[in-house]
């Protein structure tokens, strides 16, 4: 199976595709951050929205933050911000895999160990759906949130924050080695 994802990685990873899914997932970040986001925290501009919380968060700050909100900030982040938010991570996880497998390809490590960065936006995807699910959980069934059910979800935030950063900080690296490469070309 693993040798399978590796063929097809490999095989989607092609400049044009690269270059349009960097492109659509990026106008959809740019969404994100400019519309649904401000648009949910116009109901409570002292609080950061759940996703946006790379270092977690407690069953106070999501109780501060839902109650802030009120129904209507509630009903907002359902049905503006989140939707985006599922859209979001798989063009992530596949745009941003396929940008490794195609860098990793032109400094000729992809057959290496090295293809296994390919899989960290993979990881953030996963990691973000089931945040996401855990949010929608919390705010159908708000005023009654457990301890639980927000440690779960601050987890799968903590995961997802971490793994982003581990592959964006890989990604620099990779493309100063091709830059590097280039250059002595």
């Amino acid at each position: 199976m693993f040798t399978q994802l590796k063929k097809i990685i490999a095989s989607q990873s092609t400049g044009k595709k690269v270059l349009l899914l960097f492109v659509l997932t990026n106008c959809i970040y740019a969404y994100m951050l400019l519309v649904s986001i401000p648009k949910t925290l116009e109901f409570t501009p002292d609080f950061k929205l759940l996703d946006m919380m790379p270092l977690g968060y407690d069953l106070d700050f999501v109780k501060g933050l839902f109650d802030a909100l009120g129904s209507k900030g509630r009903a907002v982040y359902l049905s503006h911000q989140l939707p985006v938010d599922f859209i979001y991570p798989l063009l992530f996880g596949i745009g941003y895999c396929l940008l490794m497998a195609y860098l990793l390809k032109k400094i000729n490590k992809y057959s290496s160990n090295f293809f296994l960065l390919c899989l960290l936006p993979l990881v953030v995807w996963i990691a973000d759906y089931c945040e996401n699910l855990s949010i929608i959980y919390m705010l159908n069934n708000y005023p009654t949130i457990s301890e639980s059910t927000v440690g779960m979800s601050s987890f799968f935030s903590l995961v997802k924050s971490m793994t982003t950063t581990v592959y964006f900080v890989a990604l620099l690296i990779v493309l100063v080695i091709v830059g590097i490469k280039k250059i002595r070309k």
